[in-house]
């Protein structure tokens, strides 16, 4: 069939199941293993975080072992594929520090790189052909599932409720279902998907923060079911008419070498706003103390954020003047002053008082595209100082050194890991570049406790 007039749903079956290694270009290769690091180093920093434990937890007691048991990443306990996903997305989810995609205005590696390791566990010799075949396919399916999405409906729903396919989709390369069994696991995933309205979360933050457990759990579930013979409805976000568009570039267009990683565990939205604090307080050496004020304008959504002192992990991650404040003091912002003792800093908290937010027009419109912002500091001897407007770095546009990246990597999985484990890791993902490199390694390494 002329490729102009495939369906939605061909497309993504001849590209999900038929994925080559050699067909993804080298550097779209070599982006995605970087994305997978990164992802590892934030599952693992995220490990004896309260969300992560009370996930795998549940998944130990609620999602038991069966014939097709595999470990749950960073702990060894085994439990059903769903479980494991479910855990592993929880908890990455619940540091965000992981990687996303502007115009999904959400995040994909949260689910596939659990998916990954789900489903690489039940392969005779997993290879690293095979390992980022379906790592990129989760990408590429995820991305054109959340575009669609948020094309046809009227809600701002969390990533959840379209990474679901996702799953789908890194699971299906994995595990070589028919055609079929795809358009039904599909069907299944999207039906089931929580659709869960993502302000809210901002309003209120806690530890459902962006759904994406429950989308790996509907994923890894709708995989399973439609292999034993269950029908779902046809997946609108495929092959609705209205999307079609959508689906036409895929395996040409990487979405992929366009995701962002972040600097931060925060949301993303106020990183524009932490780079400008600590852009003021280098470039001027100002202290903490010397600050009186600070004002910070974004787009609306930013401005949501939770504007008080967060009294739990969580809530820090969804805030936008904590963040900002706590980087003024401690000139960084890491994994250790949003949890813990760096919640209850004084002078964090003095400053947070003295925030004010706002949003202006100008920044509205370049969202979802950008997320722009800017700090003004006012100190005590008069002066204001402003940041000049910025966009959030780590995207195409601004990207992070590789260099930077695997800093940050070796910053999050060191402590939680231990430097000769979480270096060893770092080298089973630098193999992927020989594609019929065995994973088992790299496998293990993920999946012990």
């Amino acid at each position: 069939m002329d490729a102009a007039r495939l369906t939605g749903f061909e497309r993504v079956r001849q590209f999900t199941l038929g994925l080559d290694y050699g067909r993804i270009p080298p550097e779209v290769r070599h982006f995605a293993s970087l994305l997978l690091l990164d992802t590892l180093g934030v599952a693992a920093a995220a490990k004896d975080l309260e969300a992560g434990r009370i996930a795998r937890n549940l998944a130990a007691r609620s999602f038991g072992a069966g014939p097709g048991a595999v470990r749950m990443l960073f702990d060894g306990r085994f439990v059903s594929p769903a479980g494991a996903a479910f855990a592993a997305a929880s908890q990455i989810d619940n540091l965000d520090a992981h990687d996303g995609y502007n115009p999904t205005k959400g995040h994909i590696g949260v689910v596939v790189v659990p998916a990954l390791f789900v489903y690489a566990q039940g392969l005779a010799r997993p290879t690293a052909g095979d390992a980022l075949s379906a790592l990129v396919a989760g990408y590429e399916v995820g991305a054109r599932a959340a575009i669609a999405l948020h094309g046809t409906v009227s809600d701002y729903h969390s990533s959840g409720a379209w990474n679901a396919l996702a799953v789908v989709a890194t699971g299906a390369r994995l595990r070589h279902v028919t055609g079929d069994q795809l358009r039904e696991a599909l069907g299944i995933a999207e039906y089931h998907g929580p659709r869960g309205q993502m302000m809210r979360v901002i309003d209120s933050p806690t530890m459902v923060h962006d759904g994406s457990a429950f989308g790996a759990l509907a994923g890894a579930t709708a995989l399973d079911l439609a292999e034993m013979g269950f029908t779902g409805a046809p997946a609108i976000t495929v092959e609705a008419e209205e999307v079609d568009a959508v689906w036409r570039d895929l395996g040409e267009t990487w979405a992929v070498a366009r995701h962002y990683i972040k600097p931060y565990p925060v949301c993303r939205w106020t990183h524009a706003l932490v780079d400008g604090a600590l852009q003021l307080k280098r470039t001027h050496a100002i202290r903490a103390e010397d600050i009186v004020a600070i004002e910070l304008t974004s787009f609306h959504e930013a401005t949501r954020l939770y504007r008080e002192v967060p009294a739990t992990t969580p809530v820090a991650q969804y805030a936008v003047s904590f963040p900002v404040a706590s980087a003024l003091v401690k000139g960084r912002l890491g994994v250790e002053e949003i949890a813990g003792a760096g919640l209850k800093d004084p002078e964090a908290a003095r400053l947070v008082a003295a925030t004010t937010v706002r949003e202006a027009d100008r920044y509205n419109e370049r969202f979802p595209a950008g997320r722009w912002g800017d700090v003004t500091l006012i100190l005590k001897d008069g002066r204001r100082l402003n940041s000049g407007e910025l966009n959030a770095r780590g995207g195409p546009e601004n990207p992070m050194a590789e260099d930077e990246i695997l800093a940050k990597y070796r910053e999050y999985a060191e402590p939680a890991l231990g430097a000769a484990r979480s270096r060893a890791i770092e080298e089973a993902v630098r193999r992927l570049a020989d594609r019929d490199s065995d994973i088992a390694r790299l496998i293990e390494l993920v999946c012990r406790g």
